[in-house]
């Protein structure tokens, strides 16, 4: 899981988004009317469902396990938990099928003051409450939330373990290999390499990869040549505009923030 960068709404749009809450409000507001008027809504679906996949990580990856096509649009605090956050913009996520209707379905929990205990990421940090152990694919908890998400969202699910600890072996030979193109003259292939990669899917990975480039452990957890492909300044340069979807801590040479571990945690 990755930040997300959450667009706006063009005016027409949220004006009707806003015209159907007054509706369903005036029509009673309870779960069955919302997601009577959430089915009917369909032209508001589709364009809603546009801006989702154009803010979500790759090629139109789930929000939440960052490996499957989002399909869904996820109301993230379910309808039948609040149905006045039917047509709330701040409410709709992108998921795909699995993490939508076989795992979080309509978890919401929440702790004793009523805050929920699940990461939104277009709201939330996921590097305050999450940390990817890179060579596993396992995800560690660093808070409450991270435990819930963890949890709820299914992310350590034995596929998603096994698909992110082999994208990031094949994360390092890409990049490495896109270095080797670059001292061979040959720019335009790296970049292609590179395109390719950020639009795989566990965009979690090179994100991690990234962050951990402060960190003591780096040498070891990278390798050498790894580390001295994604502090070359070209390719640096190649994959800022790829990555640069809200994911401001996968720019490289970015402090961790303070209530993130500069080092791995202990398995």
């Amino acid at each position: 899981m990755i930040p997300i960068s959450r667009t706006a709404l063009d005016a027409q749009l949220s004006a009707r988004l806003a015209l159907l809450t007054s509706r369903l409000a005036s029509a009673g507001g309870d779960t069955v009317a919302a997601r009577s008027a959430w089915q009917s809504a369909r032209p508001e679906r589709g364009r809603l469902r546009n801006q989702l996949n154009e803010m979500a990580p790759g090629n139109r990856r789930c929000m939440y396990c960052g490996d499957s096509l989002g399909t869904d649009i996820d109301h993230f605090q379910p309808i039948a938990k609040n149905a006045a956050r039917t047509f709330d913009w701040l409410n709709h996520l992108l998921a795909c099928s699995h993490c939508n209707s076989n795992e979080k379905r309509d978890q919401f929990p929440s702790d004793s003051e009523g805050n929920p205990l699940l990461i939104d990421p277009t709201r939330d940090d996921p590097d305050q409450h999450l940390f990817l152990l890179l060579s596993s694919g396992e995800y560690r908890a660093l808070s409450p939330m991270g435990t819930a998400s963890i949890k709820v969202y299914g992310l350590n699910r034995t596929d998603l373990v096994t698909g992110r600890s082999t994208a990031f072996h094949a994360r390092k030979l890409t990049i490495c290999g896109a270095q080797s193109l670059l001292r061979r003259g040959r720019p335009d292939d790296a970049a292609v390499g590179l395109r390719a990669l950020v639009q795989e899917p566990y965009a979690s990975v090179l994100h991690g990869m990234l962050r951990l480039l402060d960190s003591p452990d780096v040498v070891d957890i990278l390798g050498e040549d790894v580390v001295a492909a994604l502090t070359d300044p070209d390719i640096l340069s190649m994959l800022r505009p790829l990555i640069e979807r809200g994911d401001s801590l996968a720019t490289g040479n970015s402090a961790p923030p303070a209530s993130s571990p500069s080092t791995v945690p202990a398995d």
